[in-house]
């Protein structure tokens, strides 16, 4: 089985990873179009939180008898904005219209219920750079473990054109904290100019995985375990929007060691 899973260029549905469909416990990401005027609902299990961004767009979202107007804004995830968020606890209905043409990512993974809906803000998320040179990108932290939630991680990062990112390669797949935790993740990728491709690989130390993929606009990148590192090419920039979850909410990690020679300078 492929890690890509290529994006439709059409309809409502952008792009679905399930737990079935990556043959893993944890992730679910749905990436969705919304015209303009139009409506759509989203029904999370009695057994998975969610997290809907609005990475375009513009609207209005009602869950848990709650109403949140005019949501978003961004014209592009490539703006120097942050975008917004709602969390929901299992068996939450959002019910979402778009104002104007929007686009939306869901993120779920398991859960009790034990907190409620929530919006949240662009001014609460965390903004920060990562990386020197060309491996400079910038990252912005919508659900960070220091927020609440049960499972669930959200981060999405920006990296300039010829940069590296998720670098040096590192892995999160080991139950060895406080060294390293065990966390599933998926990239949802945007590239600017949108004809453009990044490249990904996927690999493990003993390499029973490892693939490298050249990823398209909307498409996204399951990493069941192994490192992952990004690059983008010259002429391209690249977005995506990371989920992560796994039996602890906890994000540690560790560098592939033949690698971490060029942060020990």
């Amino acid at each position: 089985m492929s890690l890509l899973v290529k994006a439709s260029p059409r309809g409502e549905s952008i792009v679905t990873v399930t737990p079935e469909s990556a043959h893993w416990k944890h992730v679910g990401f749905e990436a969705r179009r919304v015209q303009a005027g139009g409506f759509t609902t989203v029904n999370l299990p009695t057994d998975r939180e969610g997290c809907l961004v609005v990475l375009t767009g513009t609207v209005d979202i009602s869950v848990d008898g709650r109403d949140f107007k005019g949501l978003g804004g961004r014209a592009s995830v490539f703006d120097d904005q942050s975008p917004t968020a709602i969390y929901a606890p299992p068996g939450s209905v959002y019910f979402i219209r778009a104002s104007t043409d929007a686009e939306l990512a869901i993120a779920s993974a398991p859960a009790t219920g034990k907190l409620h809906a929530r919006l949240i803000e662009p001014a609460s998320m965390k903004r920060s750079v990562r990386g020197t040179g060309a491996n400079t990108r910038y990252v912005c932290d919508i659900l960070p473990e220091t927020e609440p939630a049960e499972s669930l991680l959200v981060v999405e990062v920006l990296t300039p054109a010829g940069h590296s990112s998720s670098y040096p390669p590192h892995k999160h797949d080991t139950d060895a904290l406080p060294e390293e935790s065990v966390l599933e993740e998926t990239y949802y990728h945007r590239i600017d100019p949108p004809q453009g491709f990044a490249f990904q690989r996927v690999y493990t130390d003993s390499r029973d995985i490892d693939e490298s993929m050249a990823v398209g606009d909307h498409d996204v990148v399951m990493v069941p375990r192994g490192y992952h590192p990004v690059v983008m090419p010259h002429g391209y920039r690249g977005y995506y929007l990371n989920v992560m979850a796994g039996p602890r909410r906890e994000w540690h990690f560790r560098n592939d060691p033949a690698h971490e020679w060029m942060i020990a300078r």
